[in-house]
């Protein structure tokens, strides 16, 4: 196991893990098992990315050139650097359980720097793909909960559609956010992409995002802001309808301008 400290907090293999982490467990505790049996990171990571048939391996943090962007890097070498602790951890299970959402994004990145280099601003699709890897989630909702959550109504979405949330889907995709959940606290917030229909494991979902997953989409920030532990039993205290009195971090919409 890694001596630096930060493996001893990752998730345990459990029979019953935290909802946020259910469905990349068996991918976490294949890792987990590499570091515990002493490899690096970067080595568990690529050793399980092989006996997967991944599209990319993952290296030390060292051999990324100097002055090469990260993404850019990725997409032609076809190596993902990394660095021990929690954030790259989870970007690398993030890789290994959706790895052609992972590669679409990244080819996307790619096309931006190579159109417009790499700048003091991103630009929107670069800045949308950010998002959705750090801190992005996917969702499939019945209409009447999609709305709510679009237009912010946080008593309706947690109040009177609460029993809806029982054939909803989510699945919290960026590795930021995934880290963060490690620790679990209130405020922490999901950026979410709408998912048309249910999947039946990682595989369906991808089918499902990756021929979504376009420049004019992302352009278009279509994502909702969605407090994590505010989701109908993925925490206790949430039972209570007071829970969500806390504008601090269930946030009202913001007032559009008057027109005219």
């Amino acid at each position: 196991m890694d001596t630096s400290g930060w493996a001893d907090a990752l998730p345990a293999a459990t029979p019953t893990p935290a909802p946020w982490f259910a469905p990349w467990q068996p991918t976490i505790v294949a890792v987990r098992q590499r570091l515990a049996a002493g490899e690096a990171l970067h080595a568990a990571l690529d050793a399980e990315g092989r006996a997967r048939g991944a599209p990319v391996g993952f290296v030390p943090q060292q051999d990324l050139p100097a002055g090469q962007a990260y993404e850019d890097y990725i997409f032609k070498s076809k190596r993902v650097p990394v660095r021990a602790g929690l954030h790259d951890f989870f970007n690398g299970i993030c890789w290994l359980g959706l790895p052609g959402v992972k590669a679409r994004m990244n080819a996307l990145q790619a096309a931006e720097i190579a159109a417009r280099g790499v700048g003091a601003t991103r630009g929107p699709i670069r800045d949308a793909l950010t998002v959705l890897d750090e801190n992005g989630a996917f969702l499939y909702a019945p209409e009447p909960l999609w709305d709510a959550l679009a237009a912010r109504a946080w008593s309706v979405l947690f109040g009177a559609l609460r029993p809806l949330w029982a054939q909803t889907q989510l699945l919290v995709f960026g590795h930021a956010a995934l880290e963060k959940l490690v620790r679990p606290y209130k405020s922490i917030t999901v950026h979410v992409w709408r998912v048309r229909s249910p999947w039946s494991d990682l595989r369906a979902l991808e089918a499902q995002v990756v021929p979504e997953l376009l420049p004019e989409r992302l352009a278009a920030k279509p994502f909702a802001p969605l407090p994590v532990l505010g989701v109908p039993l993925w925490w206790p205290a949430n039972a209570d309808p007071g829970f969500y009195d806390d504008p601090a971090v269930f946030r009202p919409a913001r007032a559009r301008p008057a027109s005219g």
